[in-house]
């Protein structure tokens, strides 16, 4: 498992260097993220949600550390976030589920709901 705080903290310092590097792909990036983000049919925390389940399907650890910490400044509740590691899971299989494992990590490491 990770210090998924630490890995935002050092994935966000290598963006930092993107910004720099790149700023109109980087520019281009931030933009499309508010735009997806942006409150409509579904709502911010839906959207996380998502994004949540696609980082846990692509086994992508960085997003499990971004997205959980979003989902934690969202309010998102434990239940919410184990309903929807289900999806991530049947969508994903077993490799998934192990994610799912270090999902619920990082989404109680930046002060997410624990089990009872």
């Amino acid at each position: 498992m990770h210090d998924y705080p630490q890995l935002a903290r050092d994935i966000s310092v290598q963006l930092g260097d993107f910004r720099r590097e790149m700023p109109d792909t980087m520019k281009g990036f931030a933009q499309m993220s508010r735009a997806a983000n942006t409150d409509g049919a579904l709502s911010h925390k839906h959207k996380e949600l998502i994004a949540m389940a696609i980082g846990v399907a692509s086994r992508c650890q960085g997003c499990l550390a971004f997205h959980a910490k979003a989902l934690v400044e969202l309010g998102c509740s434990r239940q919410e976030f184990m309903e929807m590691l289900q999806v991530a899971v049947y969508m994903g299989g077993g490799p998934s589920l192990m994610t799912a494992a270090e999902a619920v990590a990082a989404f109680e490491s930046f002060g997410g709901e624990k089990a009872a």
